[in-house]
C-alpha cells in the first residue's frame, strides 16, 4: 500500500513539474532605465568640448538673476499670419484619425506609412519676439540667434544674452524668438506631434523650416526694426527644446551655410515625423543612427542637454522613442566624428527641465559662441 501511494505521489509531482515547464514565462515588465553615462562629474569651465554630468541639485546661475544694469536692450513683439505664409499656410490634426498601432513601425507614437494625419487649416496669429541689444547700428550686420517655442524660452535667452554681452563672453546679438503655428484658427488649445502644425514645422527632416526663417521671418524682422542681419553663418545660431531642439539642429544640419551654432535641450531625436519619409524613415532617430555617422563632418558647433528622466526614458530601443537613449547616442556620434560639442547629462531631471535651463542657459551660449570673429558681412 505504501509503495502504491509513493508511486502515485511521484506521478502527480511529475505531472505538476511538466505543467510548470510548459507554462510560458510572464511577459516582461517595463525596461529598466539606462544607466547614466560614465562622464566626468561637473566640469571646470563652460567652454570645453566633451561630456559632463550635472545635478541632481540645481541653482539659478548668477547670470540669469536680476541685473537691471545689464538689461539695456529693447524687446519687441508682433504676429505673423498663416495667410501670409507661402511655406506654412497651416494644418491641423484630421478629426477622428487614430493610427493603427499594428501598422505603426516601432509601435505607438510612430506614423503609419501612407497615412495622412492632418488636413489643411490656418492657425491663430503666430507671436514673434525680437530683442535688440543697446547700441545696435542699423547698418552694422548683427549676429542673430533663432529661438523656437519662443514664449517659453525668450525670457531666459534674453537674460543670458544680457549677461553674456555685459561680461564680454558673447558678441552683441539680436534674438528672434517665435512660436510654431500650433493653434488651429478658432481652437482653444495648441496641437503637437504628428498631424499638427508644430510637428510639421519642427519634426520634419528637411531644410523647409530653415527656408521659412530665411525667406519669411528674418526679412520681416529686418524691415520692421531696421536691423541688418549678418550673412556669415558663423554669426548665426539656433536654440530650442524638445521638438524645437530638433528644429534648431535641423536648421544647421540641412543648411550649415546659414547656421553653424546650436543650443538644444532635451532634443526630440526620436521618430515624430509625419508623413513617413523613405530618406529618413525613423525621423530624427536617424541623426544618431545614420546621418551623423555616414555624413562628412559639418561645420556645426553644438551644446546639448538631456535629463536622466527625460521622455520615455524606460522605452525599448525598438520604439524609436527613448529620448535619453537617442541623446546619449547622438553625443557619441558627434564625438566619433570629431565635432565641437558639449553634452550635459542632467541627473534627476525631466524633459526640458526649467531648473536645468536656469542653471545652464548662460553657459550654453558662452560655449556655443566660442571662437566667433565678426567679418563685417
Amino acid at each position: 500500500m505504501k509503495i502504491r501511494l509513493a508511486i502515485a505521489s511521484l506521478a502527480v509531482l511529475g505531472a505538476f513539474t511538466l505543467a510548470l515547464a510548459q507554462t510560458p514565462p510572464p511577459p516582461p515588465g517595463p525596461a529598466a532605465p539606462p544607466p547614466p553615462p560614465q562622464f566626468p562629474v561637473g566640469g571646470t569651465d563652460n567652454i570645453s568640448n566633451g561630456d559632463t554630468v550635472i545635478g541632481p541639485d540645481y541653482a539659478v546661475a548668477d547670470e540669469l538673476r536680476s541685473h537691471p544694469a545689464w538689461a539695456t536692450g529693447e524687446l519687441h513683439q508682433f504676429v505673423m499670419l498663416a495667410k501670409d505664409s507661402k511655406i506654412y499656410p497651416g494644418r491641423k490634426r484630421k478629426p477622428g484619425y487614430r493610427a493603427d498601432p499594428a501598422k505603426a513601425p516601432g509601435g505607438p507614437g510612430n506614423a503609419v506609412p501612407g497615412d495622412v494625419q492632418w488636413e489643411d487649416a490656418p492657425y491663430e496669429p503666430r507671436p514673434v519676439w525680437v530683442y535688440v541689444p543697446a547700441g545696435t547700428n542699423p547698418r552694422t550686420p548683427m549676429p542673430v540667434i533663432i529661438v523656437q517655442d519662443g514664449r517659453g524660452y525668450q525670457d531666459q535667452v534674453r537674460r543670458a544674452i544680457d549677461a553674456g554681452i555685459a561680461q564680454k563672453k558673447i558678441p552683441p546679438m539680436v534674438m528672434v524668438a517665435l512660436q510654431p503655428g500650433s493653434v488651429p484658427l478658432g481652437a482653444v488649445n495648441a496641437e503637437d506631434a504628428q498631424g499638427s502644425q508644430r510637428g510639421h514645422e519642427y519634426d520634419t527632416m528637411s531644410g523647409r523650416y530653415s527656408d521659412f526663417i530665411e525667406t519669411e521671418v528674418l526679412p520681416l524682422v529686418s524691415k520692421k526694426y531696421n536691423i541688418t542681419f549678418t550673412k556669415d553663418p558663423e554669426g548665426r545660431a539656433t536654440l530650442g527644446g524638445s521638438s524645437g531642439a530638433a528644429a534648431a539642429f535641423s536648421m544647421a544640419w540641412y543648411h550649415p551655410e546659414r547656421y553653424r551654432r546650436t543650443v538644444i535641450f532635451s532634443p526630440t531625436f526620436v521618430n515624430q515625423q509625419s508623413p513617413v519619409d523613405l530618406a529618413t524613415p525613423r525621423g530624427a532617430w536617424e541623426y544618431h543612427a545614420t546621418l551623423i555617422p555616414n555624413t562628412a563632418k559639418k561645420p556645426i558647433r553644438i551644446w546639448m542637454e538631456v535629463g536622466e528622466r527625460d521622455n520615455r526614458y524606460q522605452d525599448e530601443e525598438g520604439t524609436w522613442h527613448n529620448w535619453v537613449l537617442a541623446a546619449n547616442r547622438t553625443a557619441a556620434a558627434l564625438k566619433a566624428k570629431g565635432y565641437d560639442y558639449r553634452y550635459v547629462f542632467a541627473k534627476d531631471a525631466g524633459h526640458t527641465d526649467g531648473r536645468v535651463r536656469e542653471q545652464t542657459m548662460a553657459a550654453a551660449l558662452e560655449y556655443v559662441w566660442q571662437g566667433y570673429q565678426p567679418t563685417g558681412r
